[in-house]
């Protein structure tokens, strides 16, 4: 079983490159061949599926193969989980008990 810290870590990744973030942007309007995105982002195949593999072991993004192409599009139960995430990260915590401060003997 995955921890939470590697979940956490590997749907962070899917955001932290420009291209991903693009590839990302290009899908909010809906499924895309490969093919289109190889055309609109000007990077080789291995690149793409190189981006592809880390969105889609992230889970936010899905892929449909036909033919020889496959089609991607955002996983909205994905999206949702890296949702969640991003707002348990950034959510505080109570202060009364999670604010200790250490205690240090003095002699």
């Amino acid at each position: 079983m995955v921890s939470l810290y590697k979940e956490t870590a590997r749907v962070f990744k899917a955001f932290c490159d420009e291209n991903r973030l693009q590839i990302l942007e290009m899908l909010r309007s809906g499924e895309k061949c490969a093919c289109m995105l190889l055309d609109e982002l000007q990077i080789s195949q291995s690149t793409l599926s190189h981006h592809m593999k880390i969105l889609c072991d992230s889970g936010i993004v899905q892929g449909r193969k036909e033919g020889k192409w496959v089609h991607y599009s955002i996983d909205p139960a994905g999206a949702e989980r890296a949702r969640k995430l991003l707002n348990k990260q950034i959510s505080l915590t109570d202060p009364v008990t999670e604010n200790l401060c250490c205690r240090v003997e003095q002699k």
